[in-house]
């Protein structure tokens, strides 16, 4: 029977792809060896080729096959063999290395055809006199665009007469053949190919190499190579977080770094070239080009310069991506690629710049050396590159020209290092620094020029509405927007932000968004240029005239324009003076870094030496988790992977995937899921057994493997915005508004709807849509186009916008235009420009539209009537009346309702419903414009059925919308208030209080508690419903959801990076002891009545336990006793399981079928409370007796009842009641030594669905999908 292949699993690969011995062939150097003996001659080139080959794995399969190793190609990906005599004349064939009858095994994306002139770009020449070592990096890319990187190490060794290199013969056998040339020194390459860019940990390992070979004899040349390279094929790559690796390697301490997080680049190399070479103008047009995908070629005389200098550059893109050609090296015989048309980031010798600027065209030249940049044209015209955004460009200047770039100047002040790896350190650590402010300068500037791209997107349709953000721009930087819109890597970032990608750039974006901006972003109005900004741009050097403001989409927050000074023709004139009010990018202090020293590899390299670095590997990953504390979770997890990793390696799967288990606990970015998967096709029978019978290997397995995931791609398009072309009805009207950026509320759109097809077909024409566009464009132009004078402005508050300007008009106060803002009108006298108070909107009394006689004709004027004054306003409005009536008494209706209500939503609702009357009848232009119109008038006509009781009123402090900005509300499913605390290591906004809000689908929405303006905006943690929500430490949320995972959220990061997944079916509720501020111990309850009990710490299962036959709703923690509410029952248990008491519906409700909806406990009364199903009361058992018959206390009005919470001597009871014969959301305060009713809360359209309490001073209730909106209560 023949023997069952071996087990082979494709593992991340290691360090090393693959490490290669170039030079030229023997033959070539007798004539060019004469040539160097010959002074002042200089050698003609020879050209050079593969010597030797060495690549994983390095242990004989005989070898493996001895010692019982199933996995002997663990490591292997796929490769192609080949076979090569190094002779000239058989070039088809490959010699095996010395000793090792396999094939070489060359991985399939590293040309060898193509190494050699790119690992000897200016070819190889016979020197007459040794040259210094050097050191160059190349880019490798396959067809797929998958990059593979390489070092070289060149060097030279004296031409004896003997040939160098034996090809493992004696110098006996290879003595036949020789060269008879002395006093000549030949070059030879040493290239490392890797997966993962690490420029400077693999120069240090090749000048460790280089310090061996130079001291061996030339026959031992390939074992050193081999050894060296067996070595690197044994490093893993680190995972993502904070460890990085260190390798001793002779007399070098060799350091790879990981990646910050699996979004992030590996960074090894020093950020700071380019700023050494270019002055920060040129820099910022090196990116302009890069932005704009030119075609662009480095120039250098050093080699090495152009790779690095070239990857600077990307990562100063980064989250943005390079998705064209990067070859950063061009031999000679490559030049004709910069001949390609298509984007590419080319480099090469400085010697080709007249030879490539004159044979292309269009191409950016850019001289490292000089730090030029200029362009390649034939008609000799100077090169077009747009300019950077004017303030973005300063205030990259000026975070540029503070930082310290010279690590002389920042040690001066320490002692001369003694150590070799103890100077490498110290330099490290300023590099590392030095890297981490460069890339907070660089992204920052990415989020200066594109920050204001999230106000033009349309999420749910993936609009981006290129022209109107445009029309935001200024005059000068229109050409740069141009271009950089049209391009791949803009479409690239345009569908990271529709799909909310919580990347680099929008973590920068939300840390420096302002105070305003946080506010604006919970209003929907139209937006409108404030008087503060105003005050600004009158102060600017640049006239507004010169700038046209169009601003499209209402319903998200305000666009910030700062008027900038005039455009220079260079960046290089702008004054310094004027950066000073520049803010600069925030100054963040290095993460903590974590080093982990790999064991020593020994040699011979057999099986026996591998399986003890393993083990030895092992062990020391072990030990120093067990002096982890567990508190450092990101920590454990970099040593969790590795540990999986290395036991794969070994073969010991049951081992592996306990340490992957382990990992999805505690960060789920790092876990190997796909890796995982193939782990477990793997297996054997048997080894799938154990995993049966082991709880936590088995719930990993369905959770990953078994789980069924979503097949289909996510739909990542982005649409521009077109007018439509064809007839709409209702739903495809909709899509289109909402992709326009007008409006998004759904409720609204169908009453515009209904505005616009009065009289009509209930369908809307292109033509109606098209005028209709533009007539809110031209009311947005006119808008911003107004100019207050300084004396107006005086009498508005900084944040009051002109949303509305009648024509000139007569009024009882003079000639003028009537304004309107959010908060008043006034009229704007003609002649000399002045202000004159109308009224503010929470002032009016009246308003009513009647005609004046003036001779023959009777003129419509508007009469307003104020609550302060006995004078009545009038304005001869004439055909305007009708409609200035219509919308003053709009926005009159929703001022009331927002002081009523205590919700300034309800005023930026009114204003779009305003000014969509005012498109709407410029749209028709026809006798049933104004009933058209007001279809939209939504709030004077809803003002008398939304009264707020004088109850409701006095208690009621503010309200708040989670769903601002969304089409439709959504149900608010849980509230968590947290406390603010503060970390040293945090920002201060992170030290505020927070509420945080489960909507539907899993969204969470963060609110800070001390402005209830968002902190975090929307963020998903599965699909499901949340149930549940608890602070389990000052750090951490925990989340229960339907879906039957615990998602853990980091409040600093607002991510969720932990999962917990022992339960089977929904958790239903999470409990702390209460009083504990940072509790030790979580207990988690789930529908099927699964209680269990975690260390916060160490996020393990304590204890757990079943309540048999029960289906669990909610829990309660009272004297180290578990109270569960099951529905039919209420089940008392200690913390192990076992049954205590039980209250028994059954014998509390003989009249109908029921079950508990949940309960409260009072401990210093001795008192459960209760609601039950279908009842509208709260029922009240004594604790010394369960089996007493309940007290009652009736609801008045109560139709049903969801929720119920204590805060200090009240029960606070939500759910659904009528209010004035209408169903409302209402909220029952009880208290509890009375027993009755103290007040009846109406503050909903829909049934309270959550409440939670705030320090006890206030309570916060929300309701469901009909309005989900929060209501802030205070607590008397």
């Amino acid at each position: 029977m023949a023997e069952p292949e071996p087990r082979q699993l494709s593992l991340p690969s290691g360090l090393l792809e693959l490490c290669a011995l170039l030079g030229a062939p023997r033959g070539s150097l007798r004539g060019a060896g004469q040539f160097a003996q010959k002074r002042g001659v200089r050698s003609p080139p020879v050209d050079p080729e593969v010597l030797s080959v060495f690549a994983p794995p390095f242990v004989s399969k005989d070898e493996s096959q001895a010692a019982g190793a199933d996995f002997t190609a663990l490591c292997k990906t796929k490769r192609r063999s080949l076979r090569k005599k190094r002779e000239k004349h058989k070039p088809e064939h490959w010699h095996g290395l010395p000793g090792d009858p396999e094939d070489v095994v060359v991985p399939n994306d590293v040309d060898l055809l193509a190494l050699p002139q790119l690992c000897f770009p200016g070819g190889v020449r016979v020197a007459s006199e040794p040259k210094e070592d050097s050191v160059h990096f190349l880019v490798l890319t396959d067809v797929c665009g998958n990059r593979t990187y390489g070092v070289v190490a060149q060097y030279y060794r004296p031409l004896h007469d003997e040939y160098c290199f034996h090809n493992g013969k004696t110098r006996s056998e290879s003595s036949r053949q020789t060269v008879s040339v002395a006093g000549c020194f030949v070059p030879f390459a040493v290239c490392v190919v890797s997966r993962y860019p690490y420029y400077n940990a693999l120069k240090d390992c090749l000048s460790c190499l280089l310090t061996q070979l130079k001291l061996c004899q030339d026959f031992e040349v390939d074992n050193h190579i081999k050894e060296f390279a067996a070595k690197l094929s044994l490093i893993p790559s680190p995972p993502p977080g904070p460890l990085h690796l260190v390798f001793n390697m002779e007399p070098l301490q060799i350091v790879f770094p990981s990646r910050v997080d699996p979004e992030s680049p590996i960074i090894d190399l020093d950020l700071h070239l380019p700023l050494l070479c270019f002055r920060p103008e040129t820099v910022l047009q090196v990116l302009t080009c890069m932005l704009t995908e030119q075609r662009m070629v480095f120039f250098s005389c050093d080699w090495a310069l152009l790779t690095l200098v070239a990857e600077c550059f990307l990562v100063y893109l980064h989250p943005l991506h390079w998705q064209h050609t990067f070859v950063p090296i061009l031999s000679g015989q490559m030049l004709d690629f910069v001949m390609a048309p298509t984007s590419f980031l080319m480099g090469c010798h400085l010697d080709h710049f007249e030879e490539v600027s004159k044979e292309a065209d269009g191409l950016v030249l850019i001289n490292i050396d000089n730090g030029s940049i200029t362009c390649s044209t034939s008609s000799g015209d100077g090169m077009d590159i747009p300019d950077v955004p004017l303030l973005a460009a300063q205030t990259f200047i000026q975070s540029i020209q503070s930082l310290q770039l010279h690590q002389e100047l920042d040690l001066a002040h320490c002692s001369s290092s003694t150590d070799l790896n103890e100077g490498q350190g110290r330099r490290r650590a300023w590099q590392q620094k030095l890297n981490g402010q460069i890339q907070q300068v660089t992204l920052q500037l990415l989020v200066d020029i594109f920050r204001e791209v999230k106000n033009h997107l349309n999420y749910e349709h993936r609009v981006f509405n290129s022209e109107e953000f445009l029309k935001t721009r200024a005059a000068g930087d229109h050409e740069f927007y141009k271009q950089v819109l049209d391009t791949y890597m803009f479409h690239s970032f345009l569908k990271a932000r529709l799909s909310r990608r919580m990347d680099a750039f929008a973590q920068m974006e939300l840390s420096t968004q302002s105070e305003e901006d946080r506010i604006n972003g919970m209003l929907i109005s139209p937006r409108r240029l404030t008087v503060e900004k105003m005050a600004l741009q009158r102060s600017s050097l640049q006239k507004a005239a010169q700038r046209r403001m169009v601003v499209s989409m209402p319903d998200l927050q305000d666009i910030t324009v700062v008027e900038v000074q005039p455009r220079k023709s260079s960046l290089r004139q702008v004054d310094a003076v004027s950066c000073k009010g520049c803010s600069r990018a925030e100054d963040v202090a290095p993460k903590s870094i974590y080093t982990f020293e790999i064991p020593e590899v020994h040699f011979p390299l057999v099986t026996q030496c591998v399986q003890t670095y393993y083990a030895d590997f092992v062990d020391l990953l072990s030990k120093a988790m067990s002096f982890l504390g567990p508190d450092n979770s990101v920590l454990l997890a970099c040593y969790f992977y590795l540990r999986g990793f290395i036991h794969l390696v070994q073969g010991k799967l049951l081992y592996a995937l306990l340490d992957f288990q382990n990992l999805y606990k505690t960060d789920i970015r790092i876990f190997p899921a796909d890796l995982v998967k193939r782990t477990v096709a793997l297996m054997s029978a048997p080894e799938l057994a154990q995993v049966e019978r082991t709880p936590e290997l088995k719930r990993l397995i369905k959770e990953v493997v078994d789980k069924p995931r979503e097949v289909a791609k996510a739909d990542d398009h982005v649409k521009n915005f077109e007018l439509p072309k064809k007839h709409m009805q209702l739903d495809d009207f909709v899509k289109r508004v909402q992709e326009s950026g007008i409006v998004k509320d759904t409720y609204i759109i169908h009453r515009l709807f209904d505005a616009l097809t009065v009289g009509h077909q209930k369908q809307i024409d292109p033509e109606t849509f098209r005028d209709f566009y533009n007539c809110w464009k031209e009311a947005e132009v006119e808008a911003q186009e107004v100019s207050l004078p300084s004396s107006v402005m005086e009498h508005l508050d900084k944040n009051e916008c002109v949303y509305k300007l009648s024509s000139s008009v007569k009024t009882n106060h003079g000639v003028g235009k009537i304004a309107m803002t959010q908060k008043r009108l006034f009229l704007l006298t003609e002649g000399r420009p002045g202000y004159v108070e109308i009224s503010t909107f929470r002032n009016i009394e009246e308003v009513r539209s009647t005609t004046v006689a003036f001779l023959l004709l009777r003129i419509p004027t508007l009469k307003i009537k104020m609550v302060s004054k006995k004078e009545v306003f009038e304005a001869n409005l004439k055909t305007e009346c009708d409609l200035w009536q219509l919308m003053v008494k709009e926005m009159w209706a929703g001022k009331k309702l927002a002081d009523d209500h205590k919700d300034p939503q309800y005023i930026q609702q009114a204003l779009t419903n305003v000014l969509l009357m005012d498109a709407v009848v410029g749209t028709l232009q026809s006798s049933n414009a104004i009933y058209a119109a007001s279809k939209l008038s939504y709030f004077d006509k809803m003002k008398n059925e939304m009264s707020v009781p004088i109850t409701t009123s006095e208690a009621l402090k503010h309200k708040i919308n989670p769903s601002a900005g969304e089409t439709s509300p959504q149900a608010i499913d849980v509230l968590l208030y947290t406390p603010g605390h503060l970390d040293p290591a945090e920002k201060t906004a992170d030290a505020h209080p927070k509420l945080w809000c489960a909507l539907s689908e899993g969204k969470v929405v963060v609110f800070d508690a001390s402005s209830w303006t968002v902190h975090q905006h929307c963020f998903k943690v599965g699909a499901s419903k949340l149930n549940c929500m608890v602070m389990a430490e000052q750090s951490q949320v925990w989340i229960g959801s339907e879906d039957s995972v615990i998602y853990i959220i980091n409040v600093h990061s607002m991510s969720c990076n932990k999962q917990l997944t022992d339960h089977r079916t929904s958790v239903v509720d999470l409990i702390v002891q209460d009083g504990e501020k940072t509790p030790s111990e979580v207990y988690s309850c789930s529908r099927d009545g699964m209680v269990l009990a975690w260390n916060v710490s160490t996020l393990r299962v304590t204890s757990r336990f079943q309540l048999p036959g029960h289906t669990l709703t909610s829990a309660r923690l009272h004297q180290g006793r578990l109270w569960c509410c099951t529905g039919n029952s209420i089940v008392v248990v200690t913390t192990n399981g076992f049954l205590r008491q039980e209250l028994k519906i059954v014998e509390s409700f003989y009249d109908k079928s029921t079950s508990f909806l949940g309960f409260q406990l009072i401990p210093e009364e001795e008192q459960l409370w209760a609601a039950g199903a279908e009842y509208s009361e709260v029922y009240i058992w004594s604790l010394q007796d369960l089996t007493q018959p309940p007290q009652r206390v009736p609801l008045q009005d109560c139709t049903e009842v969801s929720c119920m919470i204590r805060v200090k001597r009240q029960i606070w009871v939500g759910g659904k009641g009528l209010s004035q014969g209408q169903p409302k959301g209402k909220v029952y305060v009880i208290d509890t030594e009375r027993k009755t009713v103290d007040k009846e809360l109406v503050a909903h359209t829909d049934t309270v669905t959550t409440l939670c309490s705030a320090e006890d001073r206030y309570v916060l209730s929300g309701s469901g999908r009909e309005e989900g909106k929060i209501a802030i209560w205070k607590v008397e």
